[in-house]
């Protein structure tokens, strides 16, 4: 019984540590990492040249929520962007193993979002990310106004109630 007391312990602790990691991170910038995309192409996430608000959505092909998470986003990704303008990066943290399995999944699902890889998980420390999936959004002027990790249904609703309200803000 001391035992599944201290367990629990130590994931309440790390849950609440989760929390304050994405508040400690709440109106500042991406870091500068160097990611690849899906072809090779090398982008700096400082400077992803979008206009609008972004999504990044951290996830990995054995991650179950992620996949949810993203596969009912992407059902209303065209709705969201008409509306509010929104790009949504998603960021892989497959490792080497299982790198491989990205594109044919992402290629399977018909995915539109940009999908860099990190297999080094250099971003996803960079960015406090202990697991996925790890939803962050930011402002026009890039700044981190939202996170949230984990995934449940309704979550798509509360990013969306975020969405918009970048929507009145500008």
């Amino acid at each position: 019984m001391k035992k599944l007391v201290f367990v629990l312990s130590i994931g309440l602790l790390s849950f609440c540590g989760f929390s304050q990691e994405s508040e400690l991170l709440s109106g500042k910038s991406v870091p500068s990492v160097k990611l690849k995309d899906m072809d090779g192409k090398e982008v700096n996430t400082a400077d992803f040249g979008f206009d609008g608000p972004v999504i990044i959505s951290f996830w990995a092909t054995w991650c179950s929520p992620c996949k949810r998470e993203l596969n009912t986003i992407h059902d209303l990704y065209t709705d969201w962007q008409e509306e509010t303008g929104v790009n949504l990066i998603a960021v892989s943290v497959d490792d080497e193993k299982t790198k491989n399995s990205v594109p044919v999944y992402v290629n399977g699902k018909g995915w539109e979002y940009l999908v860099l890889m990190d297999p080094n998980g250099d971003f996803k420390r960079a960015m406090g990310v202990n697991n996925v999936p790890h939803t962050f959004l930011l402002d026009k002027s890039g700044k981190i106004v939202y996170a949230h990790n984990n995934y449940a249904p309704g979550d798509e609703d509360k990013l969306y109630a975020e969405l918009l309200k970048l929507k009145d803000q500008n």
